[in-house]
């Protein structure tokens, strides 16, 4: 009806198409594809008449031209477009057999996307928005309210067909799953309805999408239901030409005829289209006057305060009018505004002007099609809900916008929607919860991707987002916070000198410099003792000086690694501890040479004296420093920051690499290789007269030495972080501490506690106490 309220609106008009009259027929398709192939081929004929009434397919017919150019079989037709059809599968066929005669079909409510080949239907277009920004609008509209597990109903048409399946597409591509798809059978027995239902009610998926009409899904309605829904409006003049709608034995009258004996329960007894007597009783209802009036019935059909399918009808009417009124040069000045009412014209034609239509109707919308014969995708959200009789309305809660920017598309008033029992908050389907942030999902194997479980981000990677798939890894020198949710700077660990450690080992240094001082000055204050003057006291005073250094050099490796404590380091302790050991394998060899020497007055002393003696040192110190100065000229340590410990312990060791490794095993290799031969000389003059002899002493501290630097190379290997350091400045300090007090501790006793032992007499071993 409101075909033919729009086709009797524009031929009012003088400005649109004047001069030209509208026709109209309108055919039932039954929505079934064989009834709309024979309404179809019922154009073949010439139509008996240009004014008659049905349903669903209407064709426009142009009553003052036709096309010439048209296959015999349509060239008796005054066909100029077709309105239709209603559903997807029937407009296919319809489509399809029109295609090659150009003929264009305009649908109002066929919305598969399979629609949209143009080389399968070139003379198709339509006013209703394809299924395909349907489904781009349900996918957002479901993934907007947080639901990723969701079922699937749809029937046994094209449209469900393919709409069901291009949302499971893009669903999946947005990370949701589809729990499961039923199929409305075309005629459902209560047991299907039955089973339906209970599948339902024992999924965990609580959100049903549903691709199917209304009245499908009468059965299956909730309130609490969102829809997508064409954008309605009033049309001026609609709801006054429904009401003075009236029964007639005219032709094409037969469906107004039914529904008004249905809507009145009454009867027609000589109408087109009136019940059969024997059908349904209707013999026992009153007979229809005709005269009843729809003023104060109760009715969609009267309800148009906000028609939404009607309307794509309205403008399909219009579109094929505009294209006329430009293909019959009706703006032309030469006809004196009236359109040319003899320019003949091809269905081709036509279709190419229908195809560039454009133009602004009567509520402000762009009415237009785009290169695949598709509107401008708009839709309102609905939702059904009751009002305070129970009844359920539509009400309009958002809105999408598929020409829009991505994300302002969608438009939506949570607040206004009411769900199911009634309830405001939105619920939750969700096959798992999504994971918090600190964890990512693991999938479930053979489940589906919406269905995993959630695992603790490893040390070092985060997630910061409620649902994360993967765990990000921190950056080099950051570290994953407790919680597994941000990456902090790595705390820096070395020795330093605020540490408990650092302190223990900063106070035995200073303790060991302190003794070596003291020693230093009482050796000073009785350096002209007998005990002092033994075994070169030079050498006994450079002794106590190298110690020092010893003990000093620990203090390098405390505090943080600079690019100059770096290279000082095992510098300093090599050169430290060489010199050290080079004075006492001198002491040791004037020891052997004074008492093992068995001519008296031998001149081997004497060959090996003062001089001789400290180029002895210099020698076995030389190449202790041309080692190490090798090292730093040619691969000089640094401050590197190691990261190797940060998954367990979460801190950044700064350390000093070692470009060349081997270049602290040969300094520690030397140093070794020098106690070892003190220890053999020492070792072999250890029974010589003990009073005078130092060969004892040295080979006791030797021992010392060497038990602390054989068990340094294990620990110094295994100990972590700091405690490698901490490890290496102990065994400094224990072999200091072992040489100072081993040699000097006696000596130190005999000359502050027995100094009657500090003669002459005493150290030759005669004198006895």
């Amino acid at each position: 009806m409101t075909m033919v309220f729009a086709v009797e609106e524009i031929n009012r008009n003088s400005s649109l198409l004047p001069g030209v009259k509208l026709g109209y027929r309108i055919m039932d398709s039954c929505d079934h594809v064989h009834t709309s192939l024979r309404a179809l081929l019922s154009l073949v004929s010439p139509p008996k008449a240009v004014m008659s009434e049905e349903n669903v397919t209407g064709e426009i017919l142009d009553s003052s031209t036709k096309s010439q150019a048209l296959p015999s079989c349509l060239s008796d037709s005054s066909v100029s477009a077709v309105i239709g059809l209603a559903s997807s599968s029937p407009t296919r066929a319809v489509a399809h057999t029109l295609g090659p005669f150009n003929l264009p079909l305009v649908s109002y409510f066929a919305t598969c996307s399979c629609l949209t080949d143009k080389y399968m239907y070139p003379s198709f277009l339509r006013t209703v928005p394809s299924d395909l920004f349907q489904v781009r609008g349900l996918v957002q509209l479901v993934t907007f309210l947080g639901w990723l597990w969701v079922g699937t109903i749809g029937t046994t048409d094209d449209y469900s067909h393919y709409g069901i399946q291009e949302f499971s597409n893009q669903f999946k591509q947005h990370g949701g799953c589809v729990a499961f798809h039923l199929t409305i059978p075309k005629s459902p027995t209560p047991a299907d309805i039955q089973e339906m239902a209970d599948r339902l009610q024992s999924s965990t998926a609580v959100v049903v999408v549903v691709f199917a009409t209304e009245g499908q899904l009468q059965d299956l309605f909730f309130e609490g239901t969102l829809g997508f829904s064409f954008p309605g409006v009033r049309i001026p003049g609609l709801k006054e030409f429904l009401l003075n709608v009236r029964p007639s034995p005219k032709p094409g009258m037969a469906f107004v005829n039914m529904f008004w004996e249905e809507l009145f329960s009454c009867r027609l007894d000589t109408f087109e289209g009136a019940a059969d007597e024997n059908y349904n009783s209707t013999a026992e209802k009153p007979v229809c006057t005709g005269s009843e009036d729809l003023r104060y019935t109760d009715s969609s059909f009267t309800d148009v305060s906000q028609v939404r399918i009607s309307y794509n009808v309205y403008k399909a009417i219009y579109a094929i009018a505009h294209a006329l009124h430009t293909l019959l040069n009706c703006d032309s000045a030469e006809h004196y505004g009236m359109c040319e009412d003899h320019e003949s014209f091809t269905s081709s034609q036509l279709l190419h002007q229908l195809k560039t239509v454009n133009f602004t109707n009567q509520f402000e919308e762009k009415v237009y099609f785009d290169s695949n014969g598709e509107p401008v995708p708009l839709y309102d959200i609905i939702n059904w809900q009751k009002d305070s009789k129970g009844k359920i309305r539509f009400i309009k809660v958002g809105s999408y916008d598929g020409s829009a920017p991505l994300k302002e598309q969608l438009q939506i008033e949570q607040s206004t929607i009411v769900w199911t029992t009634g309830q405001s908050q939105v619920p939750s389907s969700l096959c798992s919860p999504p994971c918090s942030p600190g964890s990512r999902q693991a999938r479930r194997p053979g489940e589906p991707q919406c269905c995993f479980d959630c695992l603790p981000c490893a040390d070092g990677e985060i997630s910061n987002q409620t649902g994360s798939t993967e765990c990000t890894k921190c950056a080099e020198y950051y570290w994953s916070d407790k919680d597994q949710v941000k990456c902090v700077a790595g705390v820096d660990e070395f020795l330093s000198f605020h540490d408990i450690m650092g302190i223990i080992l900063v106070a035995l240094t200073l303790l060991g410099v302190v003794l070596t001082t003291i020693v230093t000055a009482v050796f000073q204050r009785f350096r002209s003792t007998p005990i002092v003057k033994a075994n070169n006291s030079e050498i006994s005073f450079l002794l106590l000086l190298s110690l020092k250094l010893c003990f000093l050099c620990s203090l390098v490796f405390i505090g943080q690694p600079s690019v100059w404590t770096c290279r000082l380091r095992q510098a300093a302790f090599g050169i430290s501890f060489v010199l050290c050991l080079s004075c006492l394998l001198v002491k040791t060899i004037v020891v052997l040479l004074a008492f093992r020497t068995n001519v008296p007055g031998s001149r081997a002393l004497k060959l090996f004296g003062p001089s001789q003696q400290r180029t002895m040192i210099l020698c076995t110190t030389a190449p202790q420093i041309c080692l190490c100065a090798g090292c730093l000229l040619g691969a000089p340590p640094f401050p590197f920051k190691n990261s190797n410990y940060q998954a367990s312990t979460g801190k950044i060791i700064v350390e000093c690499k070692e470009p060349w490794p081997p270049g602290f095993y040969l300094v520690l290799g030397y140093i070794g290789l020098l106690a070892f031969v003190c220890l053999i000389l020492a070792f072999l003059g250890r029974k010589l007269p003990d009073t005078f002899n130092e060969a004892k002493l040295i080979t006791f501290s030797m021992l010392i030495f060497l038990a602390v630097w054989i068990s340094f190379i294990p620990a110094y290997v295994s100990s972590p972080g700091k405690f490698t350091v901490a490890v290496e400045v102990f065994a400094i300090l224990a072999s200091s501490f072992g040489l100072l007090l081993c040699i000097y501790l006696p000596k130190c006793y005999i000359i502050l506690l027995q100094p009657q032992r500090n003669i002459k007499k005493g150290m030759t071993g005669k004198y006895l106490t």
